[in-house]
């Protein structure tokens, strides 16, 4: 769905001409994060009354979310100072338990990735995805758009 000239909200992600910025998810629905992005992207053309993708997105996605209900914060994880066969295992297993096309699959290379512990769960942080061992795997064009993600990540704590 066209919701801004430039911006296309599809099922599972959207694509925005204006900041050449394409964002998927798979796996559990992580569309409050993506909403949370969107938001930001277009608070400063809308200002904090009514940002028009934002509800536009909500009401493709069939989502009731109020602008005050965003949480962004910087996530607070630790390091893995050691990345053993078990937590590359924990990462693949969540890998393989999500429903993704195999181009995607593919691309997704878990030994280079930074990998993090974040409260009770592993992060792989890649140049173009972020992986959540509970289950959320978001993709990205662009390797900004990572501390975007990270940024709204406390919006997976209620999916």
């Amino acid at each position: 769905m066209l919701c801004e000239e430039k911006l296309d909200v599809f099922e599972n992600g959207f694509k925005d001409g204006k900041f050449k910025l394409r964002v998927e998810f798979y796996g559990k629905d992580a569309r409050k994060l993506l909403l949370a992005i969107i938001r930001e992207l277009y608070l400063p053309e809308y200002g904090e009354d009514y940002v028009y993708p934002f509800e536009c997105a909500k009401e493709f996605w069939g989502i009731y979310l109020d602008p005050s209900d965003i949480t962004a914060g910087e996530p607070s994880f630790s390091p893995i100072k050691f990345v053993n066969r078990s937590v590359l295992s924990r990462l693949e297993k969540a890998l393989e338990g999500i429903d993704a096309p195999e181009e995607v699959r593919n691309s997704i290379d878990l030994e280079k990735a930074e990998i993090v512990k974040l409260k009770k769960t592993l992060l792989a942080l890649g140049k173009n995805f972020v992986l959540d061992e509970r289950g959320f795997l978001i993709v990205f064009n662009k390797p900004s758009a990572r501390e975007l993600i990270l940024k709204y990540l406390g919006m997976l704590d209620g999916a």
